[in-house]
């Protein structure tokens, strides 16, 4: 082998090699892609509006349920009972109104047809109680109102179309108003969080289109980038707990940050069994250039 060729075939190789090494380092530092993705949805804590026993549950753990369907019923025979005591007042509320109304609308005729048959002071008593007992009477309505909005939310509904999901609960068990009873994984809410370095966003745009790979089954999904997070929770300082925690990989180096970017999925197939949590790896496809 001549000098020339041995000079051209190590040329030929050492551009090879800066070809390749600029390829890699575009590929895997400046290309929008990432292997740190996650499938998540909305997971709606269930808690009842009113407090009591539970006396039953008409749902399994892992059930499919459509949103208005009956989860559980908090002592409903209780309820009802309370219904009954509220409209018994209002009725005897009622009642008592009339007598009040009729006693001042009388006391009112007597002081018309003769002034002095009754006193003053007697007819502004009547018109008191009169106008005491129509307040009592909105009080006793507005108490039968709230008993029987108690009673229909004795019966625990599913607010949306989803997934039940680590069910404990039990027929027995004490519900507590304000206090989750069970979680529903909302079916309609599923969408992507990728985390990619921030040496990645130059390439990423609001509307791009995304490819994502799931780990179950290698499916690949289609979705688009609704938007990237702001910020993200500074471990050193106080106060960011509503915001997103991306810990780094090592903390002796400087490494690039890892920011949240969210992608809706879309045109999800109806046999795809989809849970919370699952990793993916993404890829955003560029924006074409403006016409």
């Amino acid at each position: 082998m001549t000098t020339a060729l041995r000079i051209a075939v190590t040329l030929a190789a050492v551009i090879a090699a800066v070809l390749v090494g600029w390829w890699l380092w575009t590929f895997y530092v400046l290309s929008p892609w990432t292997r740190d993705a996650r499938v998540q949805a909305n997971v709606v804590e269930v808690a009842p509006d009113v407090s009591g026993l539970i006396t039953a549950i008409n749902v399994v753990d892992n059930q499919k349920v459509a949103k208005g369907d009956v989860l559980f019923v908090i002592d409903h025979e209780r309820f009802a009972l309370a219904v009954d005591e509220a409209q018994a007042a209002a009725a005897q509320s009622q009642w008592t109104l009339k007598l009040a109304q009729d006693d001042a609308r009388r006391d009112e005729q007597i002081l018309a047809r003769d002034p002095g048959a009754i006193a003053a002071e007697t007819v502004e008593t009547s018109r008191t109680k009169a106008g005491e007992a129509a307040a009592a009477l909105q009080l006793t309505q507005a108490r039968l109102a709230t008993a029987q909005l108690n009673l229909r939310r004795s019966t625990v509904r599913a607010p949306a179309n989803g997934y039940i999901t680590n069910l404990t609960a039990a027929v027995g068990d004490y519900a507590t108003s304000g206090t989750g009873v069970l979680a529903l994984v909302d079916s309609d809410s599923f969408y992507v969080y990728a985390y990619f370095m921030e040496t990645k966003l130059p390439g990423i745009k609001n509307g791009s289109e995304a490819d994502v790979k799931l780990m179950a089954g290698d499916t690949v999904l289609k979705g688009t980038v609704q938007g990237l997070s702001r910020a993200i929770a500074n471990p050193t300082a106080a106060g960011g707990g509503l915001l997103a925690s991306v810990d780094p990989n090592f903390e002796w180096i400087r490494l690039a940050q890892r920011i949240p970017v969210r992608i809706a999925l879309k045109n999800l197939p109806a046999d795809l069994a989809l849970a919370a949590g699952m990793s993916a790896t993404v890829v955003i496809r560029p924006a074409p250039p403006p016409s």
